[in-house]
């Protein structure tokens, strides 16, 4: 098989099976590893496919999808890394929520906390907050909405974000590379970065298949985030890693009961 064939069949074989590993390809199409990473680096570089840790995956398999069904992805392993989450929250703080799907899962939990200030551009978490008995203080930029995320961004969004000052900043990613940084689909990221250049510290909510991934727009170096909440899934050798570069990475472990 030409490698252009066996390029598009992995195209096609990665559509009915979603996220794949080297060895699996290898064996199922009687290649060497050696080959199939050649495939996989053309692929890449043609804006096709996502390289992860260990394996691969289509580039549109989960990354820019519209948030009600980002939020059906992983959806355990969210709800865990925002719970953790919570022990980085206490009354009286003032924090910012992106538009993220993991980080809506942490609004149910922000109930507990009294006399809370959120500045968030989604107008999910915006909802969602509003439905909390504890009343917090609610917060957005304005700007233009973008149906796809349900969230407002721009330079009325960027701009706004500019004029506070927030202790912490709880936000998500597409891609973590321990080179690049924090990156995201999101062509539209500029309000992230104000975001990010609004808070004290800034807090990333990611589950491990986010680690090795890289999409096309930079949100922030690694050496402007303080902690990474994420599953038990990532990798040791990128632990130690990421602990290397200053961050301090939680591991939330769901409940095997």
């Amino acid at each position: 098989m030409k490698p252009e064939q066996r390029q598009q069949a992995i195209i096609t074989y990665l559509q009915q099976h979603g996220k794949s590993s080297v060895n699996t390809l290898s064996d199922h199409f009687q290649a060497t590893g050696t080959t199939i990473r050649k495939d996989l680096t053309a692929l890449e570089q043609r804006n096709e496919v996502i390289r992860t840790h260990g394996g691969v995956m289509l580039v549109h398999a989960e990354d820019d999808q519209p948030l009600n069904c980002k939020t059906h992805i992983n959806t355990e392993k969210k709800r865990v890394i925002a719970c953790q989450a919570t022990e980085f929250i206490y009354d009286g703080d003032s924090i910012i929520l992106d538009a993220g799907s993991t980080v809506l899962q942490l609004v149910p939990y922000l109930a507990k906390f009294n006399n809370i200030t959120v500045m968030t551009n989604s107008l999910h978490i915006t909802n969602a907050l509003a439905e909390l008995d504890n009343e917090p203080t609610i917060l957005m930029p304005g700007g233009t909405f973008r149906k796809k995320s349900a969230s407002f961004h721009g330079s009325l969004a960027e701009s706004a974000f500019s004029l506070f000052n927030f202790d912490k900043l709880f936000i998500g990613a597409d891609g973590i590379d321990l080179n690049i940084g924090v990156t995201t689909f999101n062509e539209v990221h500029n309000v992230s970065k104000a975001m990010c250049n609004a808070a004290e510290k800034i807090i990333l909510l990611v589950d491990s298949s986010k680690f090795g991934r890289k999409s096309p727009n930079i949100v922030c170096s690694l050496e402007k985030v303080d902690i990474i909440i994420t599953d038990e899934s990532i990798s040791p050798e990128y632990v130690t890693a990421l602990r290397e570069k200053g961050i301090d990475v939680i591991i939330s472990r769901e409940s095997h009961d």
